[in-house]
Order: C-alpha cells, then structure tokens, then sequence
C-alpha cells in the first residue's frame, strides 16, 4: 500500500503511520512536542484573528472550495483512509463523500446562522429598546480526533470552526494523521490562510499541553471515556465538547421486516470492523423470533469476506493494530470462560479479527456493559418490550439505540424510555446523516455535535440592544 508522503512542519522527528493490514509504511508526519506549546499558540493567536475578520461568505466559499478539491481527489482520499486506518476501500469510499457533505453544511452553516432579532417589547418595561444578538467566535479551539473516521471526524471538527471564524490547534490519531493532514491542505489550497488551522500530531504530553493552555477556549474531543476524564481534570476553565463512545442495543420485534432486520444488524455490528462508536453491539430479540434470527444472523455473518481492505470485495479490513484485535480477542475469550456461548468467529489472524457472535454472555462481562469497539455482537432473547428497554439502558454510554417494529405505539415507547441520543427505527443504529444532532446520553458525550451544533458550541452570543427612549 502507498499514500501520498505528508509533512506536519514543525521539527524534523518524523512519525511513521504504517497500514494496519500489513504492516507496510504508508507515510510520515514530523512529530510536535509539548515544549513548542508557546510558539504553536503564537501562531494560532495570530489565526485566531484572521479567522474572526473573515467576512462569512468567505468563510463560506473556502469550505465550498474544500469540498469540491475533496471531492476531485476522492480517490486519493479513499485510498489514504484504506492504507493508514483500513477500513475497506467501499467503506472509505463512503467516507469521503461524508465528508464533502459536512464541508458543504458547514459553508451553509457559515452563512445563515448569524443570530437573531430579540423581542425586547416581550418584557413590561422594555418597549422602547430594540435589538438583536450575534453569533461570535470563540477563539482557539483545541480538537483532538481518534482514527476511526480519520477524515469525517476531522471535518466535524474544522468545518463548524471554520464557519464560525475561530482557529483551530488539530490534534489528530498518530495512527492515521495523514486524511487529516490532506484535509487541511485543501482548505488551504481552497484560500484559508494557513495560521488558523495547526496541525500537531504527537503524544500525551502533547494533547496535556493542547488541553491546558489558557488562550484555548474549547476543546472538542472524539475518543475514549478515560481519555474525556483526564481532559476534564486537566482543562480548566473553557467549553468541552466530548463524545466518549457508546454500546448501542438494537430491539428485534417479533412483528418486524425480517430480512431488513437481518441486513441491517449484520452491517451495523460489522461495519469498519466494528469500531464504530454507534454500532450495533447488544441485538435484543424478541423470544418468538430469537432461534430464527440468531440462525439468519449467524448464517449472514459468515458470508462476511475478511481481508485486504483495497480489494473490493472485503466486506471487514482490519483493526487498528494487532494490540487492538488482541485486546479483543481476551475479552471474548473472558466472557466465554463467563459462561457465554461462541455463536461463530473469534479468529485471529494479526491484526484481523474475525466476525464474532455470543449469545448468553453474562451482563457482569465488561464485553455487555462497556463500548466493545470491535467485531464482536451479542444476541439475547427477551419477552415483552418493557423488559427490553431496561435491558438496553443498563449501560452508561448511550449514543444511538435502534428498534426494528412495524407497530408504531411499540415505536414510540421505545423511542421515549431508551436512553440514547438517537434512537433509530427500522435502522440500524449507526446510521448517521451529518446534520444530525449527535451526542450520547449518561456518560457517553458532553456537548453536541453534528454540523450546526458543533457550530453553535464553537460560538458564543452577543447581545446588542438600542434603547429608543
């Protein structure tokens, strides 16, 4: 596998980003360290300000022109989503044209959330003032993006920011730096000036640094709970915004589209080998229906193609790192000494991990009450949807839940007692469109995201009033 070979300039220490398939180099990045913080904060001040004096239709036309040099080179942005993540080049593909879409709503967003007249006369008292508020930058924002999605997310990040004329210090995944670093050159191509966006890509020190700085005045972060926890002691006083995983649970009626149910758990549980922060992970089935789908699902699964993630059949590519799959290899192997049933999978080969299923899987197994992220679904039976429901809210991350019914009240009811930012219906549970509002309920997320949210995290309102009296 080859990528375009990128550079972070900063120093001269490079980082070598190698495929996770099969180990291949793919590229470099330089590495930044914590010690350049000041000079990395000079920049971005100096960003910070050009930002702010962009006029919004600029803004607006840089993001359009991204998405169009994006959309021209979406081959080369595929391919660099394969090699360095490996997600399979059907998947990337996918990627990609999200992207250019969040880029497109951020240019939207950039023009026409600018505010709002303010009824002054609403209040006794107030009659003679008349005014409106404005929609204003924040600042810096500190962004700090996972390798799942190592493109999109990055675009969630820099998009909203963008629009609403802060910089941005990008703390990208070391594993997959380069989408991100290709996305940044073609804003940059598209006309932003290059100081408002900083790309550093390093270690933990780093992401303290980043974190802690006082002219930083939101992070937005995408990954682990307790990465979120050490952000939160470090930061001090400014905005977070988090998204800290999720456990989705998917409820299989008895009364559902069969086939579609089927489909669309297997893609749900398996997609980008499963480290998908809303993919299916628990799949409660109603016990009528419970043996005939677990026979279909299994059956499903295992027509699943696991390999190169360039050929164009493989439907799962690898993990992130042999480390990862093999964490999840002793987690299945943990729950089945738990008494959990192998259904099918459970193989490894290097970083490939095999489709799994369990059924019977104890609900004390960290596999049933933590975010798994990785190849591997649980079934369960139950009886009535009540039942159902409890089961789906006994985990703390909840961003997406999904129910499969043709009958609306069970609909309803699931869609208001499930305890999930989302909450999907006849689809699965990563299903995301980037306009969506997208944020976990309990411990899963702080803050939203989604294009016009994280729009209006990444701004802040003034007030300007005219007392006619």
């Amino acid at each position: 596998m080859t990528a375009a070979k990128l550079h972070v300039t900063t120093n001269l220490s490079p980082i070598s980003i190698h495929s996770p398939y099969d180990g291949s180099l793919v590229g470099t990045v330089n590495v930044t360290y914590a010690s350049e913080i000041d000079e990395l904060l000079a920049g971005t001040r100096r960003g910070a300000k050009l930002s702010r004096n962009l006029p919004r239709h600029q803004r607006a036309s840089i993001l359009e022109g991204a998405a169009q040099i994006v959309q021209s080179r979406r081959d080369i942005f595929a391919e660099t989503i394969v090699c360095e993540a490996g997600k399979t080049i059907v998947q990337a593909r996918k990627e990609v044209l999200r992207c250019v879409n969040t880029l497109k709503l951020s240019a939207e967003e950039a023009k026409r959330n600018a505010g709002e007249i303010m009824p002054f006369d609403a209040y006794a008292g107030s009659e003679q003032r008349q005014g409106w508020f404005t929609r204003e930058p924040l600042g810096i924002i500190t962004a700090i993006t996972p390798y799942k999605d190592p493109l999109n997310l990055v675009a969630h990040k820099l998009g909203p920011a963008i629009a609403g004329g802060n910089a941005v210090l990008l703390k990208p995944s070391e594993l997959t730096p380069l989408s991100a670093t290709n996305l940044v050159e073609a804003l940059r191509e598209a006309g932003l000036p290059q100081e408002i966006i900083t790309v550093a890509v390093g270690g933990t020190d780093l992401g303290k640094a980043l974190v802690a700085a006082r002219d930083v005045r939101m992070v937005s972060f995408t990954g682990g709970f307790e990465t979120g926890e050490a952000i939160s002691r470090t930061a001090g006083l400014k905005k977070l915004a988090m998204e800290l995983g999720g456990n989705a649970p998917v409820v299989v009626m008895n009364d559902c589209d069969f086939d579609k149910a089927v489909e669309s758990c297997v893609s749900g549980a398996f997609w980008a080998a499963g480290q998908n922060c809303i993919g299916a992970q628990r799949i409660l089935v109603q016990a009528e229906l419970y043996e005939q789908f677990r026979d279909a699902f299994i059956s499903a699964t295992k027509k699943l193609k696991a390999g190169d993630p360039l050929n164009e059949d493989t439907d799962v590519g690898p993990m992130i790192s042999m480390q990862a799959a093999e964490r999840t290899e002793a987690a299945v192997n943990e729950a089945i000494a738990a008494g959990a049933k192998l259904l099918c999978g459970h193989g490894r080969d290097g970083s490939l991990y095999r489709p799994t299923v369990l059924e019977a899987t104890p609900t004390t197994c960290r596999l049933w009450h933590e975010e798994v992220f990785a190849p591997v679904v649980m079934l369960a039976p139950f009886d009535a949807l009540d039942e159902a429901i409890q089961m789906a809210n006994e985990a703390e991350y909840s961003l997406h839940a999904a129910i499969f019914t043709n009958n609306l009240a069970d609909a309803f009811e699931a869609a208001n007692k499930i305890e999930a930012g989302g909450v999907m219906i006849n689809d699965s549970s990563d299903y995301r469109f980037d306009a969506m509002p997208f944020g976990g309920f309990k411990y899963g997320s702080m803050g939203g995201e989604g294009v016009r949210f994280a729009y209006e995290e990444m701004t802040q309102p003034k007030v300007v009033c005219i007392n006619r009296g």
